[in-house]
């Protein structure tokens, strides 16, 4: 049985955001980060890009890489479509790292704020998101890597974006299927994230048997991009848990 590292992007970027990872660990292990349908040139999934759409991706980019199973690593919308693996492909999964997300679904309004994100944004284009980006990083995070991150936004289609919103807002509340996870899992928070605060990660790692719990200080939501080399030595060390060295 092959088994390799799965990189699953977050909103409104695409796999480019794993760079740091990708360039650290491919010597050692596989290491598979696709796009998720419509970001990074790829063709769109639809109106409505659902955490299924981006799970059946993620089983293509395995099978395209010839490897039976992953170690899963999501980070927020990545995390979510993560758990939509771990419902319609647990075979494949060798492990998780849930970094930056939470199980449950949103509320009706967080709900209604991803709607209006996407009609505006199939209404105006991304500009705006580029100007004025969610708070993705810390508020002490450098202007270059804020050029770093509004030129991954900037690249992504309007509709593809509002593709992924609207699927957000859709997903089912993944809290139940938290107890059933039984591969190793490592939890990440960073105490910068204003998105997914640490309180709003940490009962995923109660929920999940043996599960691993790590806040990173400072980071803001991207944290793999925000503190790189703390990020890849958390993912080295819970690789090494799941049997890949």
């Amino acid at each position: 049985m092959t088994d390799g590292l799965l990189l699953v992007h977050g909103h409104p970027m695409d796999a480019s955001m794993w760079e740091p990872q990708v360039s650290a660990l491919r010597d050692r292990v596989a290491v598979v980060a696709p796009h998720m349908p419509g970001f990074g040139g790829t063709d769109p999934a639809g109106d409505v890009m659902t955490m299924a759409d981006g799970a059946r991706r993620c089983v293509e980019a395995l099978d395209e890489a010839g490897l039976d199973r992953a170690v899963v690593c999501g980070i927020s919308m990545g995390g979510y479509i993560g758990l939509e693996l771990w419902r319609s492909a647990r075979d494949r999964v060798a492990g998780f790292v849930f970094a930056n997300t939470r199980a449950g679904a949103d509320d009706q309004a967080g709900q209604e704020r991803r709607r209006a994100l996407a009609a505006r944004l199939r209404a105006e284009g991304n500009a705006f998101m580029v100007e004025n980006p969610p708070p993705l990083l810390s508020s002490q995070a450098p202007q270059e890597l804020w050029d770093r991150v509004k030129g991954i936004i900037a690249a992504q289609p309007a509709e593809a974006i509002a593709a992924a919103a609207l699927g957000m807002a859709e997903r089912v509340d993944s809290t139940p299927d938290l107890p059933g996870i039984a591969v190793p899992t490592l939890v990440v928070a960073s105490t910068g994230d204003t998105l997914i605060p640490p309180d709003a990660t940490r009962p995923m790692a109660e929920a999940i048997r043996g599960a691993k719990l790590d806040v990173l200080e400072g980071a803001g939501h991207l944290s793999n991009l925000e503190v790189p080399e703390a990020f890849t030595a958390l993912l080295e060390a819970h690789l090494a848990r799941c049997g890949l060295r």
